[in-house]
């Protein structure tokens, strides 16, 4: 059984595109066809359903999918163990991450990383709409949302602290709130509509329904109208903290922080196998952002 039929089907799996996974693996897409017909054939099975428009593993294609990736993965391992080459992992990596900490965060870690492993290369696709791992193929995913899903495997990567904040020509105009429930005598701007903010208070979590004039679904929409002064908002520290820093924006109800169990998660289906490719991204991760991020090693 040759290993690189069984790499072919694992990106066949995750693509759903037959030309597509043998481009990925530098084949062509009648090569790559061949491969799959030749270890149909080994094993006696059909491992595909194929149509004109994408391709889909058949019951026993999924059966057979995770014996290949242990497969791979021993193989990996064992060259890995033995010094083989030196080798450092290798291969495309299909990242998604949400658009506004992808884009401040993750695209300033990624030159150290593809310097270091230099046989690897990212496909990084930022948006703030909550991607399918598998159904897009993707290897990891970067989210800062609980995870109700148990069929993914998440690691915590980062805090994802969330502060009220204020701009100070706001503040000079309609006065600082004291306390939670003097935010309803407040503008305040939502995040795609959430207005019911959770603050814990003497030992509780207190419910402030706030009201605005302004909502948006871009957090750093969100960041930029508050230092505008429209109104108060939530932000994350991670979004926040050069504003804070600087003075652009101040942080406010210290003594009552916001109730949330946020962080940043790397997040990666928990019937695959971890690629080492993918482990040592998780791993770079989680060395970059340390256990006390630079977003929340300033005092604002």
């Amino acid at each position: 059984m040759n290993i690189e039929h069984l790499e072919l089907l694992v990106r066949i799996a995750s693509t759903h595109n037959i030309s597509q996974a043998g481009a990925e693996l530098g084949l062509s897409p009648a090569v790559a066809s061949a491969h799959i017909a030749r270890l149909e054939k080994d094993l006696g099975v059909r491992l595909l359903h194929r149509t004109t428009r994408k391709v889909a593993l058949t019951q026993d294609g999924a059966a057979f999918l995770q014996y290949a990736e242990q497969i791979i993965a021993s193989i990996n391992a064992a060259k890995a163990a033995v010094g083989i080459g030196n080798l450092l992992p290798s291969g495309r990596i299909r990242l998604a991450a949400p658009a506004s900490f992808g884009r401040m965060h993750i695209v300033p870690a990624l030159p150290d990383f593809l310097a270091q492993y230099p046989d690897i290369s990212i496909d990084l696709k930022l948006s703030d709409t909550m991607v399918d791992l598998v159904e897009g193929g993707f290897d990891l995913a970067i989210r800062n949302a609980e995870l109700p899903d148990s069929s993914f495997v998440a690691r915590k990567i980062a805090t994802d602290r969330r502060v009220v904040c204020a701009a100070p020509a706001y503040l000079e105009r309609f006065g600082t709130p004291q306390q939670p429930s003097d935010l309803t005598e407040h503008n305040c701007i939502t995040l795609g509509g959430h207005d019911h903010w959770n603050f814990n208070e003497q030992g509780k979590v207190t419910t402030v329904k706030v009201h605005g004039n302004l909502s948006t679904d871009n957090g750093e929409a969100l960041r930029d109208a508050c230092k505008r002064g429209i109104g108060l908002t939530i932000n994350s520290r991670w979004s926040a903290y050069q504003d804070l820093a600087s003075g652009a924006l101040v942080e406010l109800l210290r003594d009552t922080p916001l109730a949330s169990r946020t962080a940043i998660w790397a997040v990666y289906p928990s019937s695959r196998q971890l690629a080492p490719k993918v482990r040592v991204l998780i791993d770079y991760l989680l060395h970059y952002f340390g256990e006390t991020p630079y977003w929340d090693s300033e005092v604002s």
